[in-house]
């Protein structure tokens, strides 16, 4: 299956699903490139941003139990196929 770069963005309110989240990210680590964590403590609110590069089945396994956990909420949005095989329907005439 081919890899998709993307970005997955965590809404989490309140705490109580932190250790498990942070569980499943590191589960996962293999195919986050990025992390960037906001508390809005006067909110109870937290916003997880991931960059992601990873085959469709890699990704859906890291947001679906996301998604299961109460207070959680996730949205994903990524790329095509890219690497070796999608370059090759890739029309590449610029002229």
């Amino acid at each position: 299956m081919e890899k998709r770069i993307g970005v997955v963005a965590i809404l989490i309110e309140g705490r109580d699903n932190i250790p498990a989240i942070n569980s499943i990210l590191s589960n996962h680590s293999d195919i986050i490139n990025g992390r960037m964590g906001l508390p809005f403590k006067d909110r109870g609110v937290q916003i997880i941003s991931l960059i992601v590069e990873g085959n469709p089945d890699q990704i859906n396994a890291l947001t679906g139990p996301l998604g299961r956990l109460k207070g959680v909420q996730v949205k994903s949005i990524l790329t095509r196929a890219i690497g070796d095989d999608a370059d090759a329907h890739r029309d590449t005439n610029f002229s």
